[in-house]
C-alpha cells in the first residue's frame, strides 16, 4: 500500500458525524456518544471529548447495600463513571469490537467486563452468580439491564449469538461469554477429568449451562479473569 499524504490521512479519518442519536459508531471499535445528559461509561473508557462534560466515578452506595457488598468482594465499585454535560465524548475498551443494542423494555444480562456504556433511562443492577465453581473460572459478576435505551458491548472480533431451547441446553466458557437473555438462568457445570488435566482456571473444566428459551452471545476469545481492584 502507498503511504498516504498527511491531508489524505486526516481527510479519511476525520469524524464523521452523522447525527445517529445519542450513541453513534464512528467506527467498529470507537464510540461516539452526542451527550446531552447523562450516561454511564466504563471506567477508563473515555478515549476524548469535546464540549462541557464532567466525569464522575460511581458512589458505593448508588445501587443498595446489596451491590455495596458484591462490589466490596468484585471490584465492581470502580468498573463504571458517570460522564454529565453536552458535547461529544469519544469512548472505547482496548480495540475491541463494539455492538449497539437499543432496548424496547426487554432485559439482558452482560459479563461486567464486556459493558462498555448504557443510557440513564436504563435500571441496572449488579447480579452474582450462585456457584462457588464461578469464582476460578472469573464468571461470578454480571449486570442486569432493562428498560428502554441504547447500551454498547464490547467484543474481542465479531460474536456469535447462539440460540437456547428447553431441554437443548447450550455450554460455553465463562471467560467467552459476554451476554445472554434475562430470561435464562446459567448453570455452571464442572468437568473432573479435564478440570484434573488442564487446570482449574481453564474453560473446559467450568463451563456455563444455559437451558431454557432465550439465546446466549459468546465472542471467539477468553476473556482474562478479572481482578478486584
Amino acid at each position: 500500500m502507498n503511504p498516504q499524504s498527511l491531508g489524505e490521512f486526516l481527510k479519511s479519518n476525520v469524524d464523521q458525524h452523522r447525527d445517529a442519536g445519542v450513541f453513534e459508531l464512528e467506527t467498529d471499535h470507537m464510540l461516539q456518544i452526542n451527550l446531552n445528559g447523562e450516561v454511564w461509561i466504563k471506567m477508563g473508557g473515555m478515549v476524548a471529548y469535546r464540549g462541557d462534560i464532567r466525569f464522575e466515578r460511581e458512589g458505593l452506595l448508588s445501587q443498595g447495600l446489596g451491590n455495596l457488598l458484591k462490589k466490596a468482594v468484585s471490584g465492581e465499585g470502580a468498573r463504571l463513571t458517570s460522564a454529565r454535560g453536552s458535547g461529544q465524548l469519544y469512548v472505547a475498551d482496548k480495540g475491541k469490537r463494539i455492538t449497539l443494542l437499543q432496548l424496547s423494555g426487554e432485559s439482558l444480562f452482560v459479563n461486567g467486563n464486556d459493558l462498555l456504556a448504557f443510557e440513564k433511562s436504563l435500571e441496572y443492577s449488579i447480579t452474582m452468580m450462585r456457584k462457588v465453581s464461578a469464582i476460578a473460572s472469573g464468571g461470578l459478576f454480571n449486570v442486569r439491564l432493562s428498560g428502554r435505551g441504547c447500551l454498547a458491548i464490547t467484543t474481542h472480533h465479531r460474536p456469535l449469538v447462539l440460540p437456547v431451547a428447553t431441554g437443548r441446553p447450550v455450554f460455553t466458557d465463562p471467560q467467552a461469554t459476554v451476554a445472554w437473555s434475562a430470561s435464562l438462568s446459567p448453570d455452571f457445570k464442572t468437568d473432573m477429568q479435564f478440570k484434573t488435566l488442564l487446570g482449574r482456571g481453564s474453560g473446559e473444566s467450568f463451563q456455563m449451562k444455559f437451558d431454557g428459551d432465550g439465546w446466549v452471545m459468546v465472542q471467539p476469545y477468553e476473556e482474562e479473569v478479572m481482578q478486584a481492584d
